[in-house]
């Protein structure tokens, strides 16, 4: 007989003594707390922030016009030529509003949350569902991660359609009028883009069928040559801050002059040089330009302008803006508006997350330090100005496929600004604009730009207490990461490049966690010579994105079979596993199998991509392009080695391997064949498509249970768990990242002949990837939530304390990876006030002296994320970390939600 009331799983662990919801090193107070630290915006940030608030994400269709236009009347030129007239034209006719109480100014399309489709990129994804693009799309499996992405309802995204607006991806709006213009310029690149080339060619890979199985059944989460191709990677903004743009212009010409027709002894690259300078010199005309028009806008406005002091602000736009459309700039404001616009440049010429500022409290020292000596500039101004680009960076809205955007981003773009870290000599970087730095973002809190600190044992404690203090604020910022560990990686990955350990100190961190490569560059400012950090690497994060590592797992039990899309994923084995060696070798087989594939079909998109639309602002700004007149397709930028291989999923992989090898081949309680079943029954579960949520605590008991497989449940969900110091389950952690970081990519190679590496975190794949995974053999339930992050435990396994979780993390050497990633969620209470705050660098210290990459916290009450997801309507401005990044609690999926509120709660430190 049906149950009237199905048993939730909550209930089911409660019988058993165990929570989805744990609470460590004590118990909550019983009032709700809410965060300490609490500031407030200056009245100008709080204003313009205020806007943010009450805008949807719009889609402008302006780029797309003018880019296509100029790329049509320049068919036949040389591809990097009609890329530089193409993206000239761009800069040329954007709109450039200028919104009331603005000093800083600029714009990534024509709204205040704006952004813009690219279809020369890719351009089937924002087609109707039925249209021929988007079902083309559909048969290779390049929208099947968006079928199981979500995003929150609340906030700016636009969700549905309403009234005369047109919702684009789940996320965007777009007013219905400009549909079937958006439609007919992307049917222009219907067979020309990156992604419809790259597609055919990537066909011509004799596994290319495998390719399509692995992305139908979401082993892999999307391709990178086509969605995001740029980004997880730093600016350098050096050339423009040294130079101007007229001195780059004159620059480019004179160079063009002299390598037309020299082939420099490289008849190939060499030739390529008189191409480079003279495109590099239409795109510096085309940014000028742009600048320009930002001057005339405020002349425009000062015109029909009648308060004094709004006109006094728009005459200093205007003198700003048309000097520094020319020339470098002198003073720490004209740095930051140029250093801003030059950022959304580069987003505007290609779609990206990720694109990191750097060390921009570094970068722009030289002119606070003279400004403020010289008397044209107070701290107060300063920090402002930090405030200000705090809101327009979070106005930035990566435009791509629902898949990426949701399924990783949760609608992030990962701007992040690092600081700390050594200087080029080898002492403490921190510098006194960067305490600005933390201070706006504890008065100004946003999404954007996140906050990293590159944690050094030379870093002065009060500096670290200032980023306590920010942390305590509970926006998830900053994120520390471990400078030492982090150069060590840079050291080992580019030496062969030419990376120094002077050089390593320049690095920073691109998108939410990736270190990047940086270097050292002279810049000549008011008599003074100033070597400061950019970044001078290709980007990284791309290649092979968010391998489902428990999905590999799913299939090498089940002979390579996808239960859920009836798909022969691999080859079968028909290997029988008499022992768990056998089962983790064919394991890896599989999992070598996805990256080969992988691996050769993002060379082709990438390699297309490089030839149709490579970077240019990008090209122009990274060392040593201008040296050599080679761009990013020439492998012109310093380092080049910087493609990766990206995993999610590894803590349910590592604890299910344990709870195998425990339960079938140790204590031989069960068979291989008994495990299998109950996973192939959800342990006697509902599916959580029946039950219509990804979330754990959701889950219900089939209405025909029997209890069959109860026991077996139980004993899953008891075997060993990472995080708690047990060697049982934490030696295979240690095997696994030996092969993972070492044995597995250097067998392979990046369309630039360079070695891969691996990256080890979830962003927001956890979600969707959990959504088409089934039962695992840790007790985790078919369809659900993964574990964040890569070092983070799974929620309410962590039973021993966070000093436990950061023995089991640091068995391994961290250097060998990218990254990894390490959540901690804390109650408020466990961190008031100044002893709470050396307790929590107490703590970062303990982690970071025993190898540890990164951590963040969330400093949060639990209760009070199950109010907002209760009553999103109240909490608008809630920031909450997830996995790399902070993000506005409303525009989370309920997935996501209810993972970060399932977290270990710890109750003290």
């Amino acid at each position: 007989m049906a149950q009237l009331h199905p048993m939730k799983l909550t209930e089911v662990l409660a019988e058993r003594g165990l929570s989805l919801e744990s609470q460590a090193n004590g118990e909550a107070p019983k009032e709700i707390q809410d965060r300490e630290i609490k500031k407030e915006p200056t009245p100008r940030a709080n204003y313009l922030r205020n806007i943010y608030f009450d805008t949807l994400s719009s889609l402008d269709v302006q780029e797309s016009y003018w880019y296509t236009r100029a790329a049509t009347e320049h068919e036949g030129e040389v591809p990097i030529m009609r890329r530089a007239y193409g993206l000239k034209s761009v800069f040329q006719h954007l709109d450039t509003p200028i919104w009331p109480h603005e000093l800083l100014v600029g714009a990534k399309a024509g709204f205040y949350r704006g952004s813009a489709p690219l279809p020369w990129l890719t351009e089937s994804f924002f087609m109707d569902k039925d249209s021929d693009l988007y079902k083309a799309a559909l048969a290779t499996g390049a929208e099947s991660s968006a079928e199981v992405s979500h995003f929150g309802a609340g906030g700016g995204n636009v969700t549905k359609s309403f009234g005369n607006v047109v919702s684009v991806g789940g996320k965007y709006g777009v007013r219905r009028e400009i549909v079937p213009a958006m439609h007919r310029l992307a049917y222009a690149w219907a067979g020309k883009s990156v992604e419809d080339v790259g597609r055919k060619y990537e066909q011509m890979v004799p596994e290319y069928k495998v390719k399509e199985n692995i992305m139908k059944s979401v082993v892999s989460n999307f391709d990178s040559g086509f969605t995001i191709p740029q980004g997880r990677e730093v600016m350098n903004y050096y050339y423009v801050l040294e130079y101007g743009f007229d001195g780059l212009i004159d620059f480019c010409e004179k160079r063009a002059g002299e390598v037309a027709g020299e082939a420099g002894g490289d008849g190939i690259s060499g030739m390529d040089r008189l191409y480079y300078y003279k495109s590099m010199a239409e795109l510096c005309r085309g940014l000028s330009a742009w600048f320009d028009n930002y001057g005339r806008e405020a002349d425009r406005l000062l015109s029909c302008t009648e308060d004094e002091t709004s006109r006094a602000e728009l005459s200093e736009i205007s003198e700003r803006m048309h000097r520094i459309s020319h020339e470098k700039p002198m003073t720490f404001k004209d740095a930051l508006q140029a250093i801003y616009l030059l950022h959304l440049a580069e987003l505007n010429e290609d779609a990206m997350s990720g694109l990191s500022p750097g060390r921009i409290g570094q970068v722009l020292y030289p002119y606070f330090e003279q400004d403020i000596e010289a008397g044209r500039l107070t701290e107060a101004e300063a920090e402002e100005w930090n405030e200000l680009y705090r809101v327009k960076m979070t106005c930035i809205d990566a435009f791509a496929c629902t898949g990426v955007v949701g399924g990783v981003l949760s609608g992030n773009t990962f701007n992040n600004v690092c600081i700390g870290g050594l200087d080029r000599e080898g002492k403490s970087a921190a510098n006194r604009l960067e305490m600005l730095i933390l201070e706006a973002g504890i008065k100004c809190q946003t999404t954007q730009p996140t906050l990293s600190l590159l944690y050094d044992e030379a870093t002065p404690e009060e500096f670290l207490l200032k980023c306590m203090e920010c942390v305590k604020t509970g926006a998830g910022y900053p994120a520390i990461m471990n400078n030492r560990i982090g150069m060590e990686f840079i050291q080992n990955q580019y030496q062969h490049e030419g990376m120094t350990v002077r050089e390593s100190r320049a690095w920073s961190v691109g998108g939410c966690l990736e270190t990047s490569p940086g270097t050292w560059m002279p810049l000549h400012h008011g008599g003074k010579l100033y070597w400061i950090p950019g970044g001078s690497g290709q980007p990284t994060s791309v290649g092979v994105h968010f391998l489902n590592n428990p999905k590999i797992l799913e299939l090498t039990l089940n002979n390579g079979f996808d239960r859920r899309t009836g798909l022969q994923v691999f080859e079968p084995h028909n290997r029988t596993f008499d022992t768990f060696d056998d089962l983790v070798d064919q394991y890896k087989k599989y999992y070598e199998k996805s990256v080969e594939v992988l691996n050769k079909c993002m060379n082709i998109q990438h390699d297309v991509w490089r030839k149709f639309t490579p970077s240019m602002v990008n090209s122009l700004l990274k060392p040593n392009c201008l040296e050599r007149g080679l761009g990013i397709a020439q492998k012109g930028y310093r380092y080049n080695a910087t493609f990766n291989i990206e995993c999610c999923g590894m803590c349910n992989q590592i604890n299910s391997f344990a709870a195998i090898k425990k339960l079938v081949y140790d204590d031989k309680k069960y068979t291989l064949d008994q495990l299998k079943d109950a996973l192939d029954h959800n342990f006697g579960y509902k599916t959580s498509k029946e039950v219509g949520s990804e979330s754990l605590k959701d889950q219900e008991k089939r209405d025909d249970d029997d209890g069959r497989y109860d026991e077996i449940h139980a004993d899953c969900l008891r075997a060993p768990k990472y995080g708690n110091d047990e060697p049982y389950v934490d030696d295979m952690l240690y095997d696994w990242e030996q092969w993972f970081c070492e044995d597995m990519p250097h067998k392979f190679e990046s369309l630039y002949a360079e070695p891969l590496y691996v990256c080890q975190m979830s962003v927001s794949t956890h979600g969707p990837e959990g959504a088409v995974t089934g039962a695992t053999a840790d007790g985790r339930l078919e369809g659900t939530t993964f574990a964040d992050a890569s070092m983070s435990a799974y929620p309410g396994t962590d039973t021993h304390g966070q000093y436990a979780l950061f023995e089991s993390a640091t068995g391994w050497d961290h250097s060998m990876s990218q990254n990894s990633q390490m959540n901690l969620k804390i109650h408020p209470s466990a961190t008031k006030g100044v002893e709470g705050s050396r307790k929590l660098l107490d703590l970062t210290r303990a982690y970071m002296r025993k190898g540890g990459f990164h951590i963040q916290y969330n400093i949060v009450d639990s209760r009070v994320l199950k109010k907002a997801q209760a009553h999103p309507e109240n909490y608008r401005t809630l920031l909450i970390r997830v996995a790399g990044f902070t993000q506005y609690w409303v525009e989370i999926g309920k997935p996501i939600q209810d993972e970060v509120i399932a977290r270990t709660e710890y109750e003290s430190i």
